[in-house]
């Protein structure tokens, strides 16, 4: 556009100087021939536009935008239009209690009540991009600060409305992706309604307060500790069942034995152990039983 502001410019100035009669009037044909290239090319460059690929192209002429949309790629214009490129990628927005870590320089997390009337901290990011049918509607009747009219009011709303519903415990354990699920649903029609998609809604971080996480601390090592003591009982119950089950074997054991010998069975048994003695090399005197038992002296010294 600014090539063909001066292209006529350029014009303009010969079509003075050619109804002079000095010096000057020599520049004239120069002039005009510069000027209508600098209108030509400046012409064909305003009717030229180029959107890069993750953009579209809303078009406005005299303040008023239209309604229809270019995709990425080469286009040619009214050159008397303006494009405004819009962002269609997807968006992620931080809300969170790091410093430097979210939109916002410092702590920018949310601080909700539950149910129990305790302050509960989150930690969120939002994860959102403009539909391009409704990039001139976003435009026309937010502008180009979506992010802060839209994205960040409504999420921060509409987590506080709905956290109310939880106590602060359900909502750090049990309840925490019913919590997510429920705060999606109800952001996401929000921004249908003002041309935005929401993809995706992640709850990074929630905080207790510090009487809340000693009780749960506290309730964890009483849990564990239970359930170490149940193992422990449990072995000791499987010890002595192991015990009796040996007791009860050796009982069994001795009964059969007792049952089982006899006077006869001892004095053969006790026959075979002295012969076997008999036959070791290092047999001296050997006096086994009372006076009727045989005694064995060692002959082979």
């Amino acid at each position: 556009m600014a090539l063909l502001i001066i292209g006529i410019i350029l014009l303009i100035v010969s079509f003075v100087l050619g109804g002079r009669t000095d010096s000057l009037h020599r520049y004239t044909i120069p002039l005009r021939l510069g000027g209508i290239l600098l209108a030509i090319i400046g012409l064909f460059s305003a009717s030229l536009v180029q959107i890069g690929a993750g953009e579209c192209g809303v078009k406005i002429l005299y303040g008023n935008v239209q309604n229809d949309v270019l995709g990425s790629g080469l286009h040619f214009i009214n050159p008397l239009m303006d494009v405004q490129k819009m962002d269609i990628k997807t968006q992620n927005y931080t809300m969170s209690a790091v410093r430097d870590e979210g939109a916002k320089e410092g702590d920018d997390a949310i601080r909700v009540l539950t149910s129990d009337g305790l302050e509960v901290v989150m930690d969120l990011t939002v994860l959102y991009k403009v539909l391009p049918v409704d990039a001139p509607r976003i435009l026309r009747e937010t502008g180009l600060d979506y992010t802060d009219k839209i994205v960040r009011p409504i999420s921060r709303t509409k987590i506080r409305d709905n956290a109310v519903y939880y106590d602060a415990v359900s909502l750090y354990s049990t309840k925490r992706d019913e919590f997510q699920r429920r705060i999606f649903e109800t952001i996401s029609g929000e921004f249908q309604r003002r041309g935005l998609l929401l993809e995706q809604l992640l709850i990074r971080n929630i905080s207790l307060p510090q009487a809340v996480k000693t009780s749960i601390e506290q309730k964890m090592t009483a849990e564990q500790d239970a359930q170490k003591m149940q193992y422990v009982l449990q072995k000791e119950q499987q010890e002595a069942q192991r015990k009796r089950v040996e007791a009860q074997g050796i009982a069994d054991y001795q009964r059969i034995i007792s049952e089982s010998l006899t006077d006869r069975q001892l004095q053969y048994e006790s026959i075979k152990a002295q012969l076997e003695i008999a036959k070791s090399a290092n047999t001296k005197v050997i006096i086994m039983g009372k006076g009727s038992t045989p005694v064995m002296l060692d002959t082979k010294n």
